[in-house]
């Protein structure tokens, strides 16, 4: 006989039914992992996302190597109602990224939908895909994740690989674009910008651990010493430092900050925006001014990259304590720390309040 086939097995395309948002704001969000979902619900509980005014898409490619069942799980066993997946299949390779392709309709239809994105963080991009070869510290493992999202990218702002290619903010310039980590490599890649693929190697001239060890703390932009002894879960994996803000920039301007502030926020990554991506200016940088740690598009002004992470939940615990050294003798709560470094609690939530206000209904 038949074999039926349950709703939830079936191939998640919300964008192919739903229609225009009406009365809520429509949020599509790359990489809806499980703990994607459980950022944005820390996000909530924090009151930086109305949960109520809210309806959010996850958009992956399928060939992704994330299992995004166990997010639809997590979507259904905690009833989240206003959380949907668009699944897109369509086949991409670098020859055919930057260009109108097979996925053109599907990322129509999604900015149509949709009243803003994240691209949320993740691995190495395939050099490849911006032209450059492969360094041997670089690590590629997710490569459809990134020619869906480099290509989604280049059709919402256009780029240097094609100057007479029309991106879809041309008609709406308003539209908000947040990338994190990961999503701010994306948009500099995207609209033709190339990236440093170790920043330590390369930036630094550092060839091991230890060396980044004795560089001292302010020149970390990973915690190395998870990867030099033995496992210790209290070591935080992600690292902390303040940024030096462009006196001239968003964050500053759209954010209400001072030049003079220094934020402390949490990073955790080792490539970093080289070559800038058509349309972008640099936002905030290192403190020691050699590193990228925000770009904002000059024509779009809602469009805004950052090389941290103010979505991770551990940054509104007050429960859960961590240390950066194995000889630290106190434990730290990362939201104790913050708010002990003002204006860095502030700064990272109004990244959110200022993303989130722009979506109002």
């Amino acid at each position: 006989g038949a074999i039926a086939v349950s709703a939830s097995a079936q191939t998640p395309r919300y964008f192919d039914t739903a229609g225009a948002p009406d009365g809520i704001k429509r949020l599509a969000v790359c990489y809806p992992s499980r703990g994607t979902i459980e950022d944005i619900l820390a996000l909530m509980e924090e009151g930086l996302l109305p949960a109520e005014k809210f309806e959010i898409v996850g958009v992956y490619h399928a060939k992704e190597r994330t299992h995004y069942r166990e997010a639809q799980r997590l979507v259904a066993e905690r009833k989240l109602d206003w959380f949907h997946f668009h699944e897109i299949s369509a086949d991409l390779s670098p020859a055919d990224l930057y260009k109108t392709n097979a996925a053109s309709t599907d990322f129509a239809a999604i900015v149509a939908k949709s009243d803003g994105i994240i691209l949320f963080g993740g691995p190495d991009i395939p050099p490849a895909a911006y032209g450059e070869k492969t360094g041997l510290l670089t690590v590629v493992t997710d490569p459809y994740r990134h020619y869906m999202e480099l290509s989604f990218v280049f059709h919402l702002l256009g780029g240097t690989q094609d100057a007479a290619f029309k991106g879809f903010l041309e008609t709406r310039p308003d539209f908000p674009v947040l990338g994190i980590c990961l999503g701010e490599q994306t948009l500099n890649c995207g609209t033709g910008g190339t990236l440093v693929q170790d920043s330590q190697t390369e930036v630094y001239g550092r060839s091991s651990f230890e060396d980044v060890v004795a560089a001292g703390q302010p020149n970390w932009h990973t915690n190395p010493w998870p990867r030099l002894g033995p496992l210790d879960r209290s070591l935080i994996g992600y690292m902390l430092h303040s940024i030096k803000l462009a006196a001239k920039g968003r964050l500053v301007a759209d954010l209400c900050f001072k030049p003079e502030d220094e934020p402390y926020i949490m990073s955790a990554h080792h490539q970093a925006v080289d070559k800038i991506g058509k349309g972008f200016k640099v936002a905030a940088i290192s403190l020691d001014g050699k590193v990228v740690e925000a770009i904002e598009h000059e024509r779009f002004r809602n469009v805004l990259g950052v090389q941290f992470h103010p979505e991770f939940d551990m940054l509104w615990q007050r429960e859960a304590k961590y240390k950066l050294t194995p000889s630290d003798k106190d434990l730290f709560a990362v939201r104790a720390y913050l708010e002990s470094h003002p204006p860095s609690l502030a700064f990272n939530q109004k990244i959110w309040t200022w993303f989130f206000g722009l979506l109002e209904p």
